[in-house]
């Protein structure tokens, strides 16, 4: 129990380590979307030698790397601290911008994605975890919306480099940008983002978990809520996520993460040259990812005040079900003014399905786990983050550009009905006498609702 002069728990007084998490992802989105932003100008330089299906591969060893990165990050962040991951995480991804900035050909180019790829894995779900830990319990689903708000202006920041700085200085200067985290972002990190109160007392550092816990309003940690130290813990944490209570509803949210980031990433990387096959031009095509971009920075508002009330679960199959929907009208060519509209909606509930996967992964772990569950619901995701670049591409190769808009669609479809089944999967675990993990106590607790299979 924290002492009595400790301010209260409100969003206001964890607003400083939002701040920094949402300077982190806005980085994230910022080099994640640049390389769409900057695709149809690369495949037009003869010098680097790119052909479509070499770009959809190139994007799947980013996304490769990512998964490297998040599986491997959500291991190791409870042992060696957030703090120090976190900031590492921004530094390999601007050190891989700056390589493919530099870049003579295509094999370089990918090398230097797979690098920034390991940074971007573990970033995504590490802030993740630490908003869920410093956010007020009943505002948990708005808090990771508002985070992620952040991915979608970096994302815009992207395209308007894309659509300004490549074609007056050349598509290598957007890349040297990507290099601005390292120099911004990484010494704020060091000097003012606390450590994790559970990881503090994991580490057997009880006076400055405390002091950590008290300064932003936090429940002061217990030993129960905290994460197992040492190699052991490492692996009962992983054990953890195919305990009995939860064995049915990981991999579910394994598949639905898949389908989510199938999605994101598909869409981050081939949507303006998609657009531009289909035959709109080139500022026209771009712009499309600015678009999608802000509809998604609504979405995110929208999706987070609404699961809040509703139950994540029930929000992320909506959203899923309605992405399909937008996926399938982009695939018949609309007016201009048509396509845009279309474009903006199906950025609202595109993005924020998939956050709204995480948001529900909070419900089904225990504390002791959830950094470990965040990272591999993700970090197996990202297989569908491999996936979706590489067979658009290759789609793409053979000129059938549009039938990308057919495997978003099912994607969707995909998501919708694998985190529906979330809350029977919960059940069953209850009529198979598996007690659900009780709702969380410590600093880490989401929100808990009969949407989302508890009670």
């Amino acid at each position: 129990m924290s002492p009595p002069d400790t301010p209260r728990h409100t969003l206001r007084t964890v607003a400083p380590v939002l701040a920094l998490c949402w300077l982190a992802v806005f980085f994230d989105g910022m080099d994640v979307n640049i390389y769409g932003a900057v695709l149809p100008h690369m495949l037009e330089d003869g010098g680097l030698g790119l052909g479509k299906a070499t770009a959809g591969t190139i994007g799947s060893w980013t996304t490769f790397g990512m998964l490297v990165g998040a599986l491997t990050a959500g291991n190791i962040t409870d042992w060696v601290g957030r703090r120090p991951v976190l900031v590492a995480s921004v530094s390999l991804f601007s050190a891989g911008s700056a390589v493919c900035a530099s870049a003579a050909n295509p094999a370089l180019f990918g090398a230097g994605r797979f690098l920034a790829g390991l940074g971007l894995g573990g970033l995504m779900p590490l802030c993740l975890a630490i908003v869920m830990e410093f956010a007020p319990p009943r505002r948990l689903a708005l808090t990771t919306g508002l985070l992620m708000t952040s991915y979608h202006v970096g994302g815009m920041a992207a395209t308007g480099l894309g659509l300004t700085l490549a074609p007056a200085a050349g598509w290598r200067w957007v890349f040297w940008a990507g290099v601005i985290p390292a120099v911004i972002a990484v010494p704020l990190l060091l000097r003012l983002m606390p450590e994790s109160p559970g990881v503090l007392l994991a580490q057997g550092r009880r006076d400055r978990a405390d002091a950590t816990a008290d300064r932003y309003g936090l429940p002061r940690v217990t030993r129960v809520a905290a994460p197992a130290a040492g190699a052991k813990g490492r692996l009962d944490a992983v054990r953890a996520l195919f305990a009995p209570e939860s064995r049915f509803a990981t991999p579910l949210l394994w598949l639905a993460s898949f389908c989510g980031l199938l999605l994101v990433y598909g869409v981050s990387t081939w949507l303006p040259q998609m657009m531009l096959a289909s035959g709109y031009g080139m500022t026209s095509s771009v712009s499309f990812l600015l678009v999608i971009n802000a509809g998604g920075i609504v979405g995110m508002l929208i999706a987070g005040r609404t699961a809040d009330r509703y139950g994540a679960v029930r929000v992320s199959a909506v959203w899923f079900v309605l992405t399909a929907a937008g996926a399938l009208l982009l695939q018949a060519h609309l007016s201009l003014a048509a396509t845009y509209a279309v474009v903006a909606v199906t950025g609202i509930w595109l993005f924020s399905a998939q956050v709204m996967v995480y948001a529900a992964t909070s419900t089904v772990y225990p504390e002791s786990a959830r950094a470990t569950g965040l990272g591999w619901v993700t970090g197996v995701g990202r297989s569908g983050a491999v996936l979706g670049p590489w067979l658009v591409g290759a789609l793409a190769d053979g000129g059938h550009d549009s039938w990308g808009f057919t495997v978003f669609a099912l994607a969707g479809l995909g998501g919708a009905i694998a985190i529906a089944l979330v809350p029977l999967a919960r059940r069953a675990a209850r009529g198979a006498g598996h007690d659900p993990a009780p709702p969380a106590t410590g600093p880490v607790r989401g929100p808990v609702t009969e949407a989302d299979g508890q009670t």
